[in-house]
């Protein structure tokens, strides 16, 4: 793998990770607990899309095969995006996609944070923006899983569901893929292994004052950042992608 196909590759790990992430939160739109938090989901969903638009934007431009951000989006399969697993597991109900949220906020964050201090300058950008709206949805997230935690009996026990259900996918964010470790040796990308002590340290402290409790030696699954998914990706992507390859020529 040479720099220019690590990169790419790179990119789009980080830019379908956020693109299916996205998409997973618009699902709740309309469909919000109460009007605040339908709102606030959905601007925390047009934040991580205009984060994947970014990534996906630069990813075209590396390739360099006449490829745009929409082509990549709409006219790949499932082999073929490499976003994490943990991203693609169904909403069900809103400590589900709370717990989902919260691995990720608190992931992407600090991954932000490094990142403002890549070599890349289109890169370094992006993280600069990035990391400010990263940093609110963490702490809407954080909040949400201490009400759960703390809350009544049957908030509890959903959240604490959540995590023993979701726990199992959090273990490939930081397996890096074979173009991170690329990036990592040409200081474009930060250290997983880093970025994965701070996380673990702060899920710990997170989840103590909710009450809850991270399940001990669970088989994480992997395999994402290589195109292979669980059956949900599938199922995504027939709806995100239905209309643009039903009218590939459309303008909008």
């Amino acid at each position: 793998m040479n720099f220019q196909e690590a990169l790419f590759k790179y990119l789009l790990i980080l830019g379908d990770t956020s693109l299916i992430l996205a998409q997973r939160l618009s699902e709740w739109t309309g469909h919000g607990p109460f009007l605040e938090e339908d709102l606030a989901l959905t601007n925390i969903a047009l934040d991580t899309l205009g984060h994947a638009k970014t990534l996906l934007e630069y990813a075209a431009k590396v390739e360099n095969k006449g490829r745009d951000e929409d082509k990549l989006a709409y006219f790949r399969n499932g082999r073929e995006f490499y976003n994490v697993k943990l991203v693609e597991q169904p909403n069900g109900n809103y400590a589900d996609t709370i717990v989902r949220q919260v691995f990720m906020d608190a992931f992407r964050y600090h991954y932000y944070k490094a990142l403002c201090e890549s070599k890349d300058e289109t890169l370094t950008a992006l993280a600069q923006k990035a990391v400010k709206e990263v940093q609110y949805h963490y702490r809407h997230s954080s909040w949400w899983i201490k009400r759960f935690g703390d809350g009544t009996e049957e908030s509890h026990q959903k959240a604490q569901n959540a995590i023993n259900n979701l726990w199992r996918f959090t273990g490939e964010l930081f397996v890096p893929d074979e173009s991170e470790l690329i990036m990592e040796e040409e200081k474009i990308a930060p250290s997983l292994k880093q970025i994965q002590y701070i996380w673990n340290e702060e899920m710990q402290n997170l989840m103590k004052e909710a009450t809850l409790t991270i399940p001990e030696n669970a088989f994480m699954q992997t395999g994402g950042k290589q195109g292979i998914h669980t059956e949900h990706l599938d199922y995504i992507l027939a709806e995100m992608q239905s209309l643009p390859r039903m009218y590939p020529e459309a303008k909008w």
